[in-house]
């Protein structure tokens, strides 16, 4: 006999129940055919040429005759916006779309570099390397200063020297777009591509 962990078995089922609410949530999202509550719409056909506002049932029977479903998809429009197609088409043109505009979407994280009073040049030269790096990629790259003890009431003049030596080596062209600013752990400042 096959036993679970009662985690596991939890895990299970709110994974199954995240696969079948995207699948659901998805098919609720637009009304057709019968499922429309409204009494009048406004009707556009395959082609997006308004039909004008036309009753329920002045609507379905268009769209039985011509072979097609009647999708709601403006429900909050006033009167609400329906559209004679073939609901598989519809699904297939949202689904591209969604695809497209998923890919188009630019994926920049923030990364981050930490240094210290006393680094080293040679590690701030690979430090530089890294966030060039990650800049050409695209990312934006907090860079932070690590103060202990008595560092952090060091002159905040000098704090901003030590951080601009990693600053300079940098070789790709970068913007600051946050200023220096005292974190918690020390002094940060955040720069991306220009």
């Amino acid at each position: 006999m096959l036993t679970f962990s009662p985690q596991y078995a939890i895990f299970l089922l709110v994974k199954d129940i995240k696969r079948l609410s995207e699948h659901y949530l998805y098919q609720l999202r637009e009304r057709i055919n019968n499922q429309i509550r409204a009494t009048e719409l406004r009707v556009l056909d395959s082609e997006n040429k308004n039909l004008g506002v036309l009753s329920i049932k002045d609507a379905l029977e268009l769209a039985q005759g011509k072979g097609l479903d009647l999708i709601e998809i403006g429900p909050n429009a006033n009167p609400p916006l329906a559209k004679l197609m073939d609901f598989g088409k519809y699904q297939y043109e949202a689904s591209k779309k969604l695809k497209k505009a998923k890919a188009g979407a630019n994926k920049t994280e923030t990364k981050g570099i930490q240094i210290k009073i006393g680094t080293g040049d040679h590690d701030l030269e690979l430090k530089a390397k890294t966030a060039s790096k990650w800049i050409k990629e695209g990312h934006r790259v907090k860079v932070e200063l690590f103060l202990a003890g008595r560092a952090k009431y060091m002159d905040e003049k000098f704090l901003k020297e030590r951080l601009d030596r990693v600053l300079h080596l940098i070789t790709e062209d970068y913007k600051i777009s946050d200023a220096y600013k005292k974190g918690p752990k020390g002094l940060i400042t955040t720069i991306e591509k220009k």
